[in-house]
Protein backbone atom coordinates (compact mmCIF):
# COMPACT_ATOMS: atom_id res chain seq x y z
CA UNK A 1 0.00 0.00 0.00
CA UNK A 2 1.28 3.46 -0.86
CA UNK A 3 0.94 5.71 2.16
CA UNK A 4 0.50 9.34 1.17
CA UNK A 5 -0.95 10.66 4.41
CA UNK A 6 -0.08 9.63 7.96
CA UNK A 7 -0.55 11.59 11.15
CA UNK A 8 -0.89 11.05 14.86
CA UNK A 9 -4.41 12.17 15.76
CA UNK A 10 -4.55 11.65 19.51
CA UNK A 11 -2.83 10.00 22.43
CA UNK A 12 -5.82 8.76 24.40
CA UNK A 13 -6.13 7.43 27.93
CA UNK A 14 -9.88 6.70 27.91
CA UNK A 15 -12.84 5.92 25.67
CA UNK A 16 -14.01 9.56 25.72
CA UNK A 17 -10.90 10.50 23.74
CA UNK A 18 -11.01 7.80 21.05
CA UNK A 19 -11.60 9.07 17.50
CA UNK A 20 -15.28 8.89 16.62
CA UNK A 21 -15.46 8.74 12.81
CA UNK A 22 -15.71 4.93 12.79
CA UNK A 23 -12.64 4.08 10.68
CA UNK A 24 -11.26 0.53 11.05
CA UNK A 25 -8.47 0.13 13.61
CA UNK A 26 -5.44 -2.15 13.60
CA UNK A 27 -3.95 -2.38 17.10
CA UNK A 28 -0.29 -3.11 17.83
CA UNK A 29 0.51 -4.81 21.11
CA UNK A 30 3.85 -6.04 22.42
CA UNK A 31 6.52 -5.78 25.05
CA UNK A 32 8.20 -2.45 25.65
CA UNK A 33 11.06 -1.93 23.21
CA UNK A 34 10.06 -4.82 20.91
CA UNK A 35 9.84 -2.58 17.84
CA UNK A 36 6.18 -1.48 17.50
CA UNK A 37 7.12 2.08 16.51
CA UNK A 38 9.81 0.88 14.09
CA UNK A 39 7.23 -1.47 12.52
CA UNK A 40 4.76 1.39 11.98
CA UNK A 41 7.46 3.69 10.61
CA UNK A 42 8.72 1.03 8.18
CA UNK A 43 5.23 0.23 6.89
CA UNK A 44 4.42 3.87 6.18
CA UNK A 45 7.92 4.82 4.94
CA UNK A 46 8.47 7.48 7.58
CA UNK A 47 11.53 7.85 9.74
CA UNK A 48 9.79 8.93 12.91
CA UNK A 49 6.04 9.42 12.82
CA UNK A 50 5.85 6.85 15.61
CA UNK A 51 8.45 7.89 18.14
CA UNK A 52 11.03 5.23 18.87
CA UNK A 53 12.94 5.31 22.11
CA UNK A 54 15.88 3.51 23.60
CA UNK A 55 14.07 3.90 26.93
CA UNK A 56 11.43 1.16 27.30
CA UNK A 57 8.00 2.02 28.69
CA UNK A 58 7.75 5.27 26.72
CA UNK A 59 4.30 4.67 25.21
CA UNK A 60 1.90 5.31 28.08
CA UNK A 61 -1.21 6.13 26.06
CA UNK A 62 -3.17 4.64 23.17
CA UNK A 63 -1.63 6.42 20.17
CA UNK A 64 -3.99 6.69 17.19
CA UNK A 65 -2.20 7.13 13.83
CA UNK A 66 -4.53 7.91 10.92
CA UNK A 67 -3.27 6.38 7.66
CA UNK A 68 -4.46 7.67 4.24
CA UNK A 69 -7.70 8.81 5.95
CA UNK A 70 -8.74 5.13 5.66
CA UNK A 71 -7.84 3.48 8.95
CA UNK A 72 -5.90 3.81 12.21
CA UNK A 73 -2.87 2.07 13.59
CA UNK A 74 -3.36 2.07 17.36
CA UNK A 75 -0.15 1.66 19.33
CA UNK A 76 -1.00 0.43 22.83
CA UNK A 77 1.39 0.75 25.80
CA UNK A 78 4.16 -1.82 25.89
CA UNK A 79 3.98 -4.37 28.66
CA UNK A 80 6.49 -6.25 30.74
CA UNK A 81 8.79 -3.37 31.62
CA UNK A 82 9.92 -3.57 35.22
CA UNK A 83 10.95 0.07 35.83
CA UNK A 84 7.36 1.27 35.73
CA UNK A 85 5.54 1.31 39.05
CA UNK A 86 3.00 -1.41 39.72
CA UNK A 87 0.28 1.24 40.01
CA UNK A 88 1.23 2.66 36.59
CA UNK A 89 1.19 -0.84 35.02
CA UNK A 90 -2.28 -1.49 36.48
CA UNK A 91 -3.49 1.80 35.00
CA UNK A 92 -2.19 0.78 31.56
CA UNK A 93 -3.76 -2.67 31.96
CA UNK A 94 -7.16 -1.15 32.67
CA UNK A 95 -6.82 1.27 29.75
CA UNK A 96 -5.84 -1.53 27.34
CA UNK A 97 -8.56 -3.86 28.60
CA UNK A 98 -11.19 -1.17 28.09
CA UNK A 99 -9.96 -0.61 24.54
CA UNK A 100 -9.76 -4.29 23.54
CA UNK A 101 -13.12 -5.17 25.09
CA UNK A 102 -15.24 -2.24 23.95
CA UNK A 103 -13.88 -0.92 20.66
CA UNK A 104 -16.26 -1.82 17.80
CA UNK A 105 -13.93 -0.48 15.12
CA UNK A 106 -11.00 -2.69 16.20
CA UNK A 107 -10.52 -5.18 13.36
CA UNK A 108 -7.35 -7.11 14.23
CA UNK A 109 -4.36 -7.02 16.55
CA UNK A 110 -0.74 -7.32 15.53
CA UNK A 111 1.10 -8.92 18.43
CA UNK A 112 4.72 -7.83 18.06
CA UNK A 113 7.35 -10.25 19.39
CA UNK A 114 11.14 -10.50 19.01
CA UNK A 115 12.01 -13.52 16.85
CA UNK A 116 15.40 -13.86 18.57
CA UNK A 117 13.81 -14.77 21.90
CA UNK A 118 11.17 -17.18 23.09
CA UNK A 119 7.91 -15.30 23.75
CA UNK A 120 7.73 -14.19 27.39
CA UNK A 121 5.03 -14.98 29.92
CA UNK A 122 3.62 -11.51 29.17
CA UNK A 123 3.49 -12.30 25.42
CA UNK A 124 1.65 -15.56 26.15
CA UNK A 125 -0.77 -13.76 28.47
CA UNK A 126 -1.46 -11.08 25.84
CA UNK A 127 -2.04 -13.70 23.13
CA UNK A 128 -4.44 -15.62 25.39
CA UNK A 129 -6.23 -12.38 26.33
CA UNK A 130 -6.75 -11.49 22.65
CA UNK A 131 -7.98 -15.02 21.84
CA UNK A 132 -10.35 -14.89 24.82
CA UNK A 133 -11.98 -11.81 23.28
CA UNK A 134 -12.04 -13.57 19.89
CA UNK A 135 -9.93 -10.93 18.19
CA UNK A 136 -8.07 -11.92 15.00
CA UNK A 137 -4.34 -11.90 15.74
CA UNK A 138 -1.26 -11.80 13.55
CA UNK A 139 2.02 -12.36 15.37
CA UNK A 140 4.73 -10.15 13.88
CA UNK A 141 8.14 -11.59 14.80
CA UNK A 142 10.48 -8.60 14.45
CA UNK A 143 14.27 -8.30 14.23
CA UNK A 144 14.40 -11.01 11.56
CA UNK A 145 17.63 -9.57 10.15
CA UNK A 146 19.37 -10.52 13.42
CA UNK A 147 18.69 -14.26 12.92
CA UNK A 148 20.76 -16.31 10.43
CA UNK A 149 18.63 -17.67 7.58
CA UNK A 150 19.47 -21.25 8.59
CA UNK A 151 17.90 -20.73 12.05
CA UNK A 152 14.75 -18.81 11.09
CA UNK A 153 12.40 -21.79 10.71
CA UNK A 154 13.42 -23.02 14.18
CA UNK A 155 12.75 -19.59 15.73
CA UNK A 156 9.35 -19.31 14.00
CA UNK A 157 8.35 -22.77 15.21
CA UNK A 158 9.46 -21.89 18.76
CA UNK A 159 7.26 -18.76 18.72
CA UNK A 160 4.23 -20.71 17.41
CA UNK A 161 4.71 -23.50 19.93
CA UNK A 162 5.31 -21.22 22.92
CA UNK A 163 2.21 -19.14 22.18
CA UNK A 164 0.25 -22.30 21.27
CA UNK A 165 -1.03 -20.39 18.24
CA UNK A 166 -4.33 -21.41 16.73
CA UNK A 167 -4.31 -22.61 13.13
CA UNK A 168 -6.23 -19.50 11.95
CA UNK A 169 -3.60 -17.08 13.22
CA UNK A 170 -0.69 -15.95 11.09
CA UNK A 171 2.94 -15.47 12.10
CA UNK A 172 4.92 -13.00 10.04
CA UNK A 173 8.70 -12.77 10.29
CA UNK A 174 9.60 -9.09 9.85
CA UNK A 175 12.60 -6.78 9.72
CA UNK A 176 12.41 -3.01 10.14
CA UNK A 177 16.00 -2.86 8.86
CA UNK A 178 15.55 -4.70 5.55
CA UNK A 179 11.73 -4.36 5.10
CA UNK A 180 11.47 -8.15 4.79
CA UNK A 181 7.83 -9.04 5.49
CA UNK A 182 6.53 -5.54 4.69
CA UNK A 183 4.45 -6.56 1.65
CA UNK A 184 3.04 -9.57 3.53
CA UNK A 185 2.12 -7.30 6.45
CA UNK A 186 0.19 -4.96 4.13
CA UNK A 187 -1.46 -7.98 2.50
CA UNK A 188 -2.77 -9.07 5.90
CA UNK A 189 -3.81 -5.57 7.01
CA UNK A 190 -5.72 -4.85 3.78
CA UNK A 191 -8.16 -7.67 4.59
CA UNK A 192 -9.30 -5.65 7.60
CA UNK A 193 -9.57 -2.11 6.25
Amino acid sequence: MKVTDAEIVISAVSQKQYPSEGLPEIALAGRSNVGKSSFINKLINRKNLARTSSKPGKTQTLNFYKINNMFYFVDVPGYGYAKVSKKEREKWGTMMEEYFQTRDTLRTVLLITDIRHEPTRDDIQMYEFLKHYELPVMVVATKLDKVPKSKRAKHIKRTKDTLQMSKDDVILPFSSETAEGKDEAWGYIKQYI
